[in-house]
């Protein structure tokens, strides 16, 4: 039996099956595409199994469906009869707005489901992943799952009616948050920097800041203050920030991304 099966290896699908080789032996790992050469090319560069749905319905423990939601039903339906011969078998769905009971009754309402939600930074072994699991999914088969794909960077257990809006802000964050180091580079290129250094700086910037909020455990506005010197030059920037909106457009955006989630919920 394989350990991974990944149905599915777009931007999510393919994070996490690149975090999943740093743990578990790249022969244990099978991809399936809906465009095989996809699949062979990915597994060429990183030392997993190319494969096909049918193989991973069959061998692989942890089936992860790396599927858009609007495909989900037709990908898991057709592998109905494999799937249900099977009790050793987990379904792990990264479908925004499909619930664990959606996905279970597919094959079988009593199934062992896991719902996550990654992001991309999973790639990298920085990601934050939300997830949640039915009660037919046995501790130590959630235990192990979450051993296993631990080189994808943090996950949190959230129960399944906030996954949602948790996804808006760590699977959607990342884009927005480049937006947020694509502008300051542009500043920076405004003010006369090179465009490379502008962007180093941009991204090691936010980087820092990032662990520092995560080591300090300070709220935002308590770490802003302490840049903020009176009558400073960083003051005078936060002022054109919060007369252009920023904080308002944020969150706007995280409000208008989450009730596009919800056109999805089943």
């Amino acid at each position: 039996m394989s350990k991974f099966g990944f149905i599915g290896i777009g931007n999510m699908g393919g994070a996490l099956a690149t975090a999943a080789v740093k743990k578990v032996p790249g022969d244990e790992i099978l991809v399936s595409s809906l465009h095989p050469e996809h699949a062979e090319k990915f597994a060429a560069e990183h030392g997993v199994v190319a494969s096909d749905n049918e193989t991973i319905a069959r061998k692989a423990k942890f089936i992860m469906l790396g599927v858009k939601p609007q495909y989900m039903d037709a990908v898991v339906s057709q592998l109905k009869p494999l799937l249900a011969e099977r009790r050793d078998a987990v379904l792990v769905s990264m479908a925004a707005g499909l619930t664990m009971e959606h996905i279970g009754n597919l094959v079988d309402a009593a199934y062992p489901v896991i719902r996550i939600m990654p992001n991309t930074p999973s790639s990298v072994g920085r990601g934050m992943t939300l997830y949640e699991a039915n009660s037919f999914v046995r501790q130590e088969d959630l235990d192990e799952f979450l051993d296993l794909m631990a080189g994808a960077g943090a996950f949190d257990r959230l129960p399944e009616h906030l996954i949602d809006a948790g996804s808006v802000v760590a699977g959607c964050g990342p884009a927005f948050l480049c937006l947020v180091a694509e502008a300051l580079a542009d500043g920076g290129v405004a003010c006369g920097l090179p465009r490379d250094k502008a962007l180093t700086y941009a991204v090691e910037t936010m980087a820092g800041t990032a662990e520092l909020l995560r080591q300090t455990g300070l709220h935002p506005g308590q770490l802003k203050d302490a840049v903020c010197s009176p009558g400073g030059t960083t003051i005078q920037g936060v002022r054109a920030l919060k007369n252009g909106g920023m904080e308002s457009a944020m969150m706007e955006a995280v409000v208008a991304a989450y009730e596009k989630n919800k056109e999805f919920i089943k």
